[in-house]
């Protein structure tokens, strides 16, 4: 980002002093009239291979920084979280104990039940936390964010990391970052999604490794605010008393 700033100031200054003497060199006259001028072919080749030069070399540059985001493997160790973007919050899942997700599926989407589909008689997912507009993770540990969304285009948006991505019905897209201090920082959404995209707003909140480890004690899994599988049996046998 600096040498972006510094390459593409000086560029504007230096178009900026050279318009200023064009407009002070040329200026008009008394009655001298206007000519007409072919202008110089090398400088106009020229300047199209020095911008186009300059501006390559960032993109190329940038590109090994996006990759090093997007394209890498994660160590071991990273923190892994599921983020899925609806119309008009951000639902956060993290694996429980066992560090699996639990599957889920569309037709399971029950709101302030169970935001993500998660399938209740599957044992992986039973211990999943989920949470709304709200993402808490260790400082200096590499994390990576799985990002899918429920409804329309949305983008998760975190000024401080400087970073932002597309969340997009249908992909599961990876975001790896590693916050390197403590504090709690807004999560937006930049994706116009509706009537209530001003609502769709979070926070990150970045802890010590014993303050999270205690925060994540401290939470509830997502069995909690669902039916569990094994009580559906009660339920029957209870509909056959009335019933007899």
């Amino acid at each position: 980002f600096m040498l972006t700033t510094i390459i593409v100031g000086v560029a504007f200054i230096a178009a900026q002093l050279l318009l200023g003497w064009f407009v002070f060199r040329y200026r008009a006259r008394g009655n001298e009239r206007a000519r007409y001028i072919h202008g110089s072919t090398f400088i106009e080749v020229g300047g199209i291979v020095v911008t186009s030069v300059v501006f390559i070399g960032l993109a190329i540059l940038g590109q090994r920084l996006w990759a090093q985001v997007h394209l890498t493997s994660s160590p071991p160790g990273t923190l892994q979280i599921e983020i899925t973007g609806q119309q008009f919050q951000w639902n956060v899942r993290y694996p429980g104990p066992d560090g699996e997700f639990g599957r889920t599926s569309p037709a399971l989407y029950e709101p302030a039940v169970n935001d993500v589909g998660i399938f209740p008689d599957d044992p992986a997912g039973r211990d999943d936390l989920v949470l709304i507009n709200q993402l808490v993770v260790p400082v200096n540990r590499p994390v990576e964010l799985t990002l899918r969304s429920k409804d329309v285009l949305h983008s998760f948006f975190l000024p401080t990391l400087r970073i932002k991505q597309d969340t997009v019905p249908g992909l599961a897209i990876p975001l790896r970052f590693t916050a390197n201090r403590t504090g709690k920082f807004e999560i937006a959404c930049a994706e116009l999604c509706g009537a209530g995209h001003y609502r769709m707003k979070a926070y990150l909140e970045i802890l010590e490794p014993e303050a999270y480890e205690q925060w994540l004690a401290e939470q509830e899994p997502a069995s909690e605010y669902f039916a569990p599988a094994e009580e559906t049996p009660a339920t029957e046998d209870a509909s056959h008393e009335t019933e007899s």
